[in-house]
């Protein structure tokens, strides 16, 4: 019969933790590096084999091992943990601190690394650091071992053991206050926010003295954007704890600018940077405030701080890039460049540099070692998100299925008939916030930010999908009784007040509203929907290069974004057809080329006499949140309208996603076929061009994607933490 490798080599690593047990190193590291020859990615074998060589005193070995290990899994705990083990027998004891600092970030249940470092910090006599450690310490060894085994299951994302565990844990401790916490932190991973929002209130209500989940609460409040409610909840906690300023004003400064109260959230924040000036996290929360209020050069001074504060964090480099506007400094740029590759850097940090360095190399004309920083970044991001190409073909072709023509006219104007709000969907980086801008200069109308509510409609609609069977929403538009699509719009009206000033019209721009144009005709059938579109190749390549906050999962990858293109453009194509006239579409060239006629065109959309504000949107003063606030505040330009030509010999995988009908609608050299006339054959010159009428027309009879030799060289402009016990 024949044997399973598989099984063997997990027999054999079990035979050497027993051996090392039973204080038998040698014979341990014997059969785990004959293990390790057949199957040398084998990270529990190699783990065991470090444990082995320590044991052994062959400190120098274990540490190439674990060095080994994380430069294939940074996130390996129990691995910084044996670091920190071996640095501690070579009495390296910074290094040793350092190591348990990683290991208790990356797996917060690993008490021996809390024991480790109340030892060191006692030691140095850091009693504040020791203080918390202690702290942390006796709560860690208060829990039951099966809420250790569910934090360090979430440490190693195995959302499903963790969830399994907790739920077993609860059926018999049914309203035990960390069962419940944790549950909600599953919940969370998993995106159900609105099980996670239950689960808090619920332990909140039965544990009303918990701080922890009390400051949860708040977190997935702010989350969902129940700002008014987290701020109510993070005042009443800041009510009851002042003195706890570095997690509980910092919670109510967060609030504070969730509500739009950015005075006091600075207020709170330069306090928070004057009792805790070692804290490298509030000076770039400071900054993001400061910058979404326009004062550029006050965020960049802040964000500057932060890495003078911690070195690696990537975050302060990142939003100095996010600006769209800071240019990097030879010594920073040489700094991050030691810091991409450096496996000691937080992967999270590294992620934030590397996409850092691809903005500072672009500005800087180097488009090919742009592209390598981007691609880079990407790539380390994208095994931590959940995108699933097949996952997105259900939800397009469930809508086209279910949303038809005869269900539109036998549930007309069943919804809330308000006239308030005004969606523009679309992609990322598609323009979006410039038309945002646009419209809420006019007297007429608010801007909000980015909502969730329509989002967390459709996700409550869904409920918990069956396996095997066909997703509950859609199709249970076809079920509902028409009471709930007034009740549904009237709530989200009722929901959207906080966000909004005095103004009879507001705007939503949460771009991916554009999965539910039919949900939202059928609760609110007097919205009016703007389509922010812009080139294929435009757009997907600048969603590529953004590493965005949270959701976005489909760009961290050309063709998974490319094919995100193509399945928008199919299901707006589909509005179109059932929807006659609902959605109006607005291409971001054409706004571009001919400002002022775009401006009338959506204000007579959204039945708004037209104002010169509009045009001049540029000088509207309003916070903006979204990584083009920079960009809205200035005059229209036009250099980014073609920015991805520069890397247009790495781009092959993009256009092949994109796929024929996208290639035969635009081509990447914005070729539109010409179907009038005497002759066939195609425009070709810039789309702003095309949209103008100023092309030329060349014979062909079809648009072709060109490929770029992929000898030639890039055209250049010139010569470019996871802790989970307690917040």
């Amino acid at each position: 019969m024949a044997t399973n490798p598989v099984s063997d080599s997990h027999e054999l690593v079990r035979q050497a933790q027993h051996l090392l047990s039973q204080g038998a190193p040698s014979r341990a590291a014997q059969l785990l590096g004959d293990v390790l020859t057949d199957e040398p990615d084998n990270i529990e074998a190699a783990y065991a084999l470090a444990v082995a060589q320590r044991h052994q005193h062959a400190w120098t070995d274990a540490l190439d091992t674990l060095a080994g290990i994380l430069r294939r899994k940074p996130n390996f705990g129990r691995a910084h943990q044996e670091v920190g083990y071996n640095h501690i027998a070579m009495q390296n004891f910074p290094s040793a601190g350092a190591a348990f600092e990683r290991a208790i970030n990356n797996d917060p249940s690993l008490i021996n690394s809390w024991k480790c470092l109340a030892k060191l910090h006692h030691d140095s006599g850091n009693q504040k650091r020791l203080a918390v450690v202690q702290d942390q310490l006796v709560f860690l060894e208060s829990l039951p071992t099966e809420l250790l085994a569910v934090i360090s299951y979430l440490s190693d994302d195995r959302l499903a053991d963790a969830e399994r565990l907790c739920k077993r844990f609860l059926h018999d401790n049914k309203t035990h206050a960390e069962g419940m916490r944790l549950l909600a932190e599953v919940a969370t991973r998993n995106k159900t926010y609105d099980e996670a929002e239950f689960l808090l209130e619920s332990c909140v209500e039965f544990h009303p003295a918990h701080k922890n989940a009390r400051i949860q609460y708040v977190n997935i409040l702010m989350r969902v954007q129940k700002f008014a409610k987290a701020f109510d909840e993070a005042k009443r906690l800041f009510d009851d704890y002042p003195d706890d300023t570095e997690h509980i004003l910092s919670l109510y400064a967060s609030a504070c600018a969730g509500i739009g109260n950015n005075a006091e959230a600075v207020e709170s924040y330069e306090r928070l940077m004057r009792e805790h000036p070692d804290n490298h996290i509030f000076p770039v929360s400071l900054a993001h405030v400061l910058k979404a209020d326009g004062e550029f050069d006050d965020a960049v001074a802040h964000y500057r701080k932060a890495y003078r504060i911690k070195p690696d964090h990537g975050d302060s480099y990142w939003s100095l890039a996010n600006t769209k506007s800071y240019r990097f400094t030879d010594d920073e740029l040489s700094r991050m460049e030691s810091l991409a590759p450096d496996h000691n850097t937080n992967e999270a940090d590294r992620i934030q540099i590397c996409f850092a360095l691809g903005d500072a190399f672009e500005h800087r004309g180097d488009y090919e070692r742009s592209f390598g920083y981007y691609r880079q970044g990407n790539a380390l991001k994208q095994p931590h998100t959940y995108h699933s190409p097949k996952h997105l073909q259900v939800r397009i072709d469930g809508q086209i299925e279910v949303c038809t023509r005869e269900l539109f006219a036998r549930k007309a104007d069943v919804g809330c008939p308000a006239p308030d709000p005004i969606f523009v969907v679309g992609l990322p980086r598609s323009g979006s916030t410039l038309l945002e801008q646009i419209l809420s200069s006019h007297s007429r109308v608010d801007g909000t930010m980015e909502l969730h509510n329509i989002l967390n409609l459709a996700k409550r609609l869904r409920g918990r999908d069956e396996p095997g069977t066909k997703p509950r929403y859609p199709r249970i538009l076809n079920e509902l009784d028409d009471d709930y699509f007034r009740q549904f719009g009237e709530q989200f009206i009722d929901d959207t007040r906080a966000y909004r000033g005095d103004a009879p019209l507001f705007v939503d721009k949460m771009p991916n509203n554009f999965f539910h144009v039919g949900l939202i005709r059928l609760i609110l059938p007097n919205a009016k929907i703007i389509d922010a579109r812009r080139h294929p190749m435009a757009c997907c390549f600048s969603g590529y290069k953004q590493l965005f906050g949270e959701g976005q999962e489909f760009s961290y990858g050309l063709a998974e974004i490319g094919n995100y293109y193509r399945q928008y453009v199919k299901l707006m194509d589909h509005w179109d057809q059932v929807l006659p006239g609902f959605v109006l579409r607005v291409q971001h060239e054409e706004v571009v080329d001919d400002l002022e006629g775009q401006v009338r065109r959506i204000l007579e959309f959204c039945g708004l006499p037209f104002e010169q504000a509009c045009v001049d949107y540029h000088r509207t003063e309003r916070s903006i949140r979204t990584p083009s606030s920079e960009q809205v505040r200035q005059p229209i330009f036009r250099t980014s309208l073609e920015q991805w030509r520069n890397y247009e010999p790495w781009l092959d995988p993009l256009k092949d996603a994109l796929g024929p009908e996208i290639r035969e609608r635009y081509g990447t050299e914005c070729a539109l076929p010409v179907t009038a006339g005497r002759h066939k054959g195609v425009l070709r010159g810039s789309l702003c061009d095309i949209l103008t009428g100023r092309a030329t027309v060349r014979r062909s009879t079809r648009p072709s994607l060109r490929r770029p030799d992929p000898s030639g060289s890039p055209r250049t402009a010139a010569s470019s933490p996871r802790p989970v016990p307690r917040p």
